[in-house]
């Protein structure tokens, strides 16, 4: 399994949504890791597992931009069946990825 701990590999403050929000964005993250470890989990036939506990907490606008630039890039329900969320801290984070996965269905 493919592994992203956001909290030691990218911020331990996550940013907002967009580059021009400022550091550590949702875009970011998307483009400089997400994107990368998702491709490389689904060419090795495995998941990506991504541990969301460790950070200062996520502002809504990050998780919505990297997980819904996920689904637009891959497919939604490639997305969503090929990650294992981890978030002990505020489980809650794991439902608002999935909406950001599936938000276009609406």
């Amino acid at each position: 399994m493919i592994e992203i701990n956001i909290a030691k590999d990218f911020a331990e403050t996550p940013g907002a949504r967009l580059y021009s929000d400022g550091p550590k964005s949702g875009q970011e993250f998307f483009d400089v890791m997400l994107k990368g470890k998702f491709s490389e989990a689904l060419e090795g036939k495995t998941k990506l597992k991504i541990i969301l506990d460790g950070t200062d907490g996520f502002p809504s606008s990050f998780l919505n931009e990297a997980f819904r630039r996920l689904a637009e890039t891959f497919g939604q329900d490639i997305a969503w069946n090929n990650l294992f969320l981890i978030s002990n801290e505020v489980p809650k984070y794991i439902q608002k990825i999935k909406e950001a996965i599936y938000e276009t269905q609406k």
